[in-house]
Protein backbone atom coordinates (compact mmCIF):
# COMPACT_ATOMS: atom_id res chain seq x y z
CA UNK A 1 0.00 0.00 0.00
CA UNK A 2 2.98 2.36 -0.50
CA UNK A 3 5.05 2.57 -3.69
CA UNK A 4 6.55 5.23 -5.95
CA UNK A 5 7.10 5.63 -9.69
CA UNK A 6 8.96 7.98 -12.01
CA UNK A 7 6.00 10.34 -11.64
CA UNK A 8 7.61 11.40 -8.33
CA UNK A 9 10.93 10.01 -7.11
CA UNK A 10 10.74 6.34 -8.06
CA UNK A 11 12.97 4.62 -10.60
CA UNK A 12 10.29 2.52 -12.33
CA UNK A 13 7.48 3.79 -14.53
CA UNK A 14 3.94 3.07 -13.30
CA UNK A 15 3.73 0.21 -15.81
CA UNK A 16 7.06 -1.27 -14.68
CA UNK A 17 5.97 -1.06 -11.04
CA UNK A 18 2.77 -3.02 -11.75
CA UNK A 19 4.75 -5.55 -13.79
CA UNK A 20 7.08 -6.05 -10.82
CA UNK A 21 4.09 -6.52 -8.51
CA UNK A 22 2.68 -9.17 -10.86
CA UNK A 23 6.01 -11.03 -10.85
CA UNK A 24 6.23 -11.01 -7.04
CA UNK A 25 2.69 -12.38 -6.67
CA UNK A 26 1.00 -9.23 -5.37
CA UNK A 27 -2.82 -9.32 -5.36
CA UNK A 28 -3.30 -5.58 -4.87
CA UNK A 29 -0.89 -2.66 -4.94
CA UNK A 30 -1.15 1.06 -4.25
CA UNK A 31 0.73 3.66 -6.26
CA UNK A 32 1.37 6.52 -3.84
CA UNK A 33 3.61 9.05 -5.53
CA UNK A 34 4.64 12.15 -3.60
CA UNK A 35 2.13 14.98 -4.01
CA UNK A 36 0.87 13.81 -7.42
CA UNK A 37 -1.59 11.33 -8.92
CA UNK A 38 -0.16 11.66 -12.44
CA UNK A 39 0.84 7.99 -12.69
CA UNK A 40 -2.49 6.42 -11.74
CA UNK A 41 -4.04 6.29 -15.22
CA UNK A 42 -1.04 4.44 -16.67
CA UNK A 43 -0.87 2.14 -13.66
CA UNK A 44 -4.58 1.29 -13.99
CA UNK A 45 -4.10 0.14 -17.60
CA UNK A 46 -1.19 -2.12 -16.62
CA UNK A 47 -3.05 -3.47 -13.58
CA UNK A 48 -6.07 -4.42 -15.67
CA UNK A 49 -3.85 -6.14 -18.24
CA UNK A 50 -1.98 -8.15 -15.60
CA UNK A 51 -4.88 -8.96 -13.26
CA UNK A 52 -3.54 -6.93 -10.33
CA UNK A 53 -5.88 -4.76 -8.26
CA UNK A 54 -4.69 -1.15 -8.24
CA UNK A 55 -5.44 0.95 -5.15
CA UNK A 56 -5.22 4.58 -6.33
CA UNK A 57 -3.21 6.58 -3.86
CA UNK A 58 -0.95 9.52 -3.09
CA UNK A 59 1.61 10.46 -0.42
CA UNK A 60 1.13 14.02 0.83
CA UNK A 61 3.94 16.03 2.40
CA UNK A 62 2.79 17.61 5.68
CA UNK A 63 4.37 20.06 8.12
CA UNK A 64 3.53 19.35 11.77
CA UNK A 65 5.42 21.89 13.81
CA UNK A 66 9.04 21.52 12.71
CA UNK A 67 8.52 17.90 11.63
CA UNK A 68 7.73 16.79 8.09
CA UNK A 69 5.19 13.98 8.07
CA UNK A 70 3.99 11.90 5.14
CA UNK A 71 0.30 11.02 4.94
CA UNK A 72 -0.90 8.41 2.47
CA UNK A 73 -4.28 8.71 0.84
CA UNK A 74 -5.54 5.29 -0.24
CA UNK A 75 -8.48 4.52 -2.51
CA UNK A 76 -8.74 8.18 -3.53
CA UNK A 77 -10.54 9.66 -6.52
CA UNK A 78 -7.68 11.46 -8.32
CA UNK A 79 -10.17 13.81 -10.01
CA UNK A 80 -11.66 15.12 -6.75
CA UNK A 81 -11.35 18.93 -6.91
CA UNK A 82 -10.15 19.41 -3.33
CA UNK A 83 -7.36 16.87 -3.80
CA UNK A 84 -6.34 18.20 -7.21
CA UNK A 85 -6.08 21.77 -5.95
CA UNK A 86 -4.36 20.80 -2.71
CA UNK A 87 -1.67 18.79 -4.48
CA UNK A 88 -1.12 21.59 -7.00
CA UNK A 89 -0.47 24.03 -4.16
CA UNK A 90 2.18 21.71 -2.67
CA UNK A 91 3.97 21.09 -5.97
CA UNK A 92 4.44 24.80 -6.57
CA UNK A 93 6.92 24.94 -3.69
CA UNK A 94 9.18 22.12 -4.90
CA UNK A 95 10.98 24.08 -7.61
CA UNK A 96 11.99 26.88 -5.24
CA UNK A 97 13.22 24.40 -2.65
CA UNK A 98 15.32 22.70 -5.32
CA UNK A 99 17.02 26.00 -6.15
CA UNK A 100 17.87 26.49 -2.47
CA UNK A 101 19.29 22.95 -2.17
CA UNK A 102 21.45 23.55 -5.24
CA UNK A 103 22.70 26.85 -3.81
CA UNK A 104 23.65 25.11 -0.55
CA UNK A 105 25.52 22.39 -2.44
CA UNK A 106 27.31 25.01 -4.55
CA UNK A 107 28.45 26.72 -1.36
CA UNK A 108 29.96 23.36 -0.41
CA UNK A 109 31.90 23.28 -3.68
CA UNK A 110 29.50 21.19 -5.77
CA UNK A 111 28.15 23.40 -8.58
CA UNK A 112 25.48 22.61 -11.17
CA UNK A 113 23.36 20.26 -9.08
CA UNK A 114 20.05 21.90 -9.92
CA UNK A 115 20.53 21.12 -13.61
CA UNK A 116 21.78 17.62 -12.83
CA UNK A 117 18.90 16.79 -10.50
CA UNK A 118 16.36 18.41 -12.82
CA UNK A 119 17.57 16.20 -15.69
CA UNK A 120 16.95 13.09 -13.57
CA UNK A 121 13.39 14.10 -12.67
CA UNK A 122 11.08 12.59 -15.26
CA UNK A 123 8.19 14.64 -13.87
CA UNK A 124 9.80 18.08 -13.64
CA UNK A 125 7.13 19.40 -11.27
CA UNK A 126 8.14 16.74 -8.76
CA UNK A 127 11.82 17.62 -8.30
CA UNK A 128 12.85 16.27 -4.91
CA UNK A 129 15.80 15.40 -2.70
CA UNK A 130 16.06 11.91 -4.19
CA UNK A 131 16.95 13.44 -7.55
CA UNK A 132 19.75 15.45 -5.92
CA UNK A 133 20.92 12.29 -4.16
CA UNK A 134 21.10 10.40 -7.45
CA UNK A 135 23.00 13.23 -9.09
CA UNK A 136 25.51 13.33 -6.22
CA UNK A 137 25.97 9.59 -6.73
CA UNK A 138 26.56 10.15 -10.45
CA UNK A 139 29.21 12.76 -9.59
CA UNK A 140 30.97 10.28 -7.32
CA UNK A 141 30.44 12.45 -4.25
CA UNK A 142 28.79 9.63 -2.31
CA UNK A 143 28.82 5.82 -2.37
CA UNK A 144 25.04 5.49 -2.62
CA UNK A 145 21.91 7.61 -2.41
CA UNK A 146 21.43 6.99 1.32
CA UNK A 147 24.91 8.39 1.90
CA UNK A 148 23.85 11.55 0.04
CA UNK A 149 21.06 12.05 2.57
CA UNK A 150 23.33 11.20 5.50
CA UNK A 151 26.04 13.63 4.39
CA UNK A 152 24.15 16.46 2.68
CA UNK A 153 20.35 16.26 2.37
CA UNK A 154 18.81 14.98 5.60
CA UNK A 155 17.51 17.27 8.33
CA UNK A 156 20.45 18.85 10.14
CA UNK A 157 22.85 18.34 7.23
CA UNK A 158 24.40 21.24 5.28
CA UNK A 159 22.19 21.10 2.18
CA UNK A 160 18.91 20.44 4.00
CA UNK A 161 16.34 23.12 3.21
CA UNK A 162 13.33 23.38 5.56
CA UNK A 163 10.02 23.84 3.83
CA UNK A 164 6.41 24.40 4.84
CA UNK A 165 4.27 21.70 3.33
CA UNK A 166 0.52 21.15 3.78
CA UNK A 167 -1.10 21.44 7.19
CA UNK A 168 -2.05 18.06 8.67
CA UNK A 169 -5.76 18.87 8.85
CA UNK A 170 -5.78 20.11 5.25
CA UNK A 171 -4.05 17.01 3.88
CA UNK A 172 -6.43 14.64 5.66
CA UNK A 173 -9.45 16.68 4.53
CA UNK A 174 -8.31 16.50 0.88
CA UNK A 175 -8.00 12.72 1.17
CA UNK A 176 -11.40 12.34 2.79
CA UNK A 177 -13.01 14.67 0.24
CA UNK A 178 -11.61 12.35 -2.43
CA UNK A 179 -13.29 9.35 -0.78
CA UNK A 180 -10.01 8.00 0.53
CA UNK A 181 -8.56 6.72 3.79
CA UNK A 182 -5.75 8.70 5.45
CA UNK A 183 -2.80 6.61 6.62
CA UNK A 184 0.22 7.93 8.52
CA UNK A 185 3.26 6.65 6.62
CA UNK A 186 6.25 5.07 8.42
CA UNK A 187 5.58 6.62 11.87
CA UNK A 188 8.85 5.23 13.19
CA UNK A 189 10.85 7.54 10.94
CA UNK A 190 9.89 10.81 12.59
CA UNK A 191 12.20 10.56 15.62
CA UNK A 192 9.65 12.14 17.96
CA UNK A 193 9.88 11.70 21.70
CA UNK A 194 6.95 9.67 23.12
CA UNK A 195 5.06 12.72 24.39
CA UNK A 196 5.22 14.45 21.00
CA UNK A 197 4.54 11.19 19.18
CA UNK A 198 1.32 10.73 21.11
CA UNK A 199 0.36 14.35 20.49
CA UNK A 200 0.97 13.91 16.77
CA UNK A 201 -1.08 10.71 16.67
CA UNK A 202 -3.87 12.46 18.53
CA UNK A 203 -3.83 15.34 16.05
CA UNK A 204 -3.89 12.86 13.19
CA UNK A 205 -6.85 11.02 14.70
CA UNK A 206 -8.69 14.30 15.39
CA UNK A 207 -8.19 15.38 11.77
CA UNK A 208 -9.82 12.18 10.52
CA UNK A 209 -6.79 9.91 10.09
CA UNK A 210 -7.77 6.26 10.31
CA UNK A 211 -4.65 4.11 9.94
CA UNK A 212 -0.89 3.92 10.44
CA UNK A 213 1.77 1.92 8.64
CA UNK A 214 3.00 -0.90 10.84
CA UNK A 215 4.94 -3.18 8.49
CA UNK A 216 6.91 -1.06 6.02
CA UNK A 217 10.23 -1.05 4.24
CA UNK A 218 10.95 2.17 6.14
CA UNK A 219 10.72 0.45 9.53
CA UNK A 220 13.31 -1.96 10.87
CA UNK A 221 11.78 -5.44 11.47
CA UNK A 222 12.26 -5.02 15.22
CA UNK A 223 10.01 -1.93 15.09
CA UNK A 224 6.97 -3.82 13.75
CA UNK A 225 5.88 -4.92 17.23
CA UNK A 226 6.13 -1.36 18.57
CA UNK A 227 3.82 0.04 15.91
CA UNK A 228 1.50 -2.96 16.19
CA UNK A 229 1.05 -2.03 19.85
CA UNK A 230 0.56 1.66 19.03
CA UNK A 231 -2.07 0.86 16.41
CA UNK A 232 -3.99 -1.30 18.87
CA UNK A 233 -3.69 1.22 21.72
CA UNK A 234 -4.91 4.12 19.59
CA UNK A 235 -7.53 2.17 17.67
CA UNK A 236 -5.93 2.64 14.26
CA UNK A 237 -6.30 0.36 11.28
CA UNK A 238 -2.95 -1.02 10.13
CA UNK A 239 -1.25 -0.74 6.77
CA UNK A 240 1.60 -2.59 5.10
CA UNK A 241 3.72 -1.03 2.36
CA UNK A 242 7.19 -1.39 0.93
CA UNK A 243 7.75 2.36 0.43
CA UNK A 244 9.37 1.09 -2.76
CA UNK A 245 11.37 3.54 -4.87
CA UNK A 246 13.25 1.15 -7.12
CA UNK A 247 15.99 -1.45 -7.42
CA UNK A 248 19.05 -0.62 -5.35
CA UNK A 249 17.27 2.09 -3.35
CA UNK A 250 14.71 0.13 -1.33
CA UNK A 251 15.32 -2.72 1.11
CA UNK A 252 12.31 -4.75 0.02
CA UNK A 253 10.19 -5.19 -3.11
CA UNK A 254 6.37 -5.01 -3.14
CA UNK A 255 4.96 -8.31 -1.94
CA UNK A 256 8.08 -9.33 0.01
CA UNK A 257 7.18 -7.90 3.42
CA UNK A 258 5.84 -10.12 6.23
CA UNK A 259 2.11 -10.11 6.81
CA UNK A 260 0.41 -7.91 9.37
CA UNK A 261 -0.06 -9.51 12.79
CA UNK A 262 -3.42 -11.26 13.20
CA UNK A 263 -4.38 -8.88 16.03
CA UNK A 264 -4.52 -5.94 13.61
CA UNK A 265 -7.34 -4.83 11.33
CA UNK A 266 -5.88 -4.12 7.86
CA UNK A 267 -6.72 -0.78 6.28
CA UNK A 268 -7.97 -2.48 3.13
CA UNK A 269 -10.93 -3.87 5.04
CA UNK A 270 -12.35 -0.34 4.58
CA UNK A 271 -12.94 -1.00 0.88
CA UNK A 272 -12.39 -4.73 0.21
CA UNK A 273 -15.55 -6.81 0.40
Amino acid sequence: MHNHSTCSDGLLSPTQLIELAARTGVDAIALTDHDTTDGLAEAAIAAQRLGVVLVPGVEISVSWGDTTLHVLGLQVDPEAPALVEGLRSIREGRHGRGRKIAAALEALGIPGTFEGAHALAENKSMLGRAHFARHLLELGKVKDTQAAFDKYLAKGKPAYVPHRWAELGDAVSWIRAAGGVAVLAHPGRYALKPMFRDEMLGDFRAAGGEAIEVVTGSHRPEEYATWQRVALEHGFLASRGADYHGPGESPVEPGRLPALHASLTPVWTRWAH
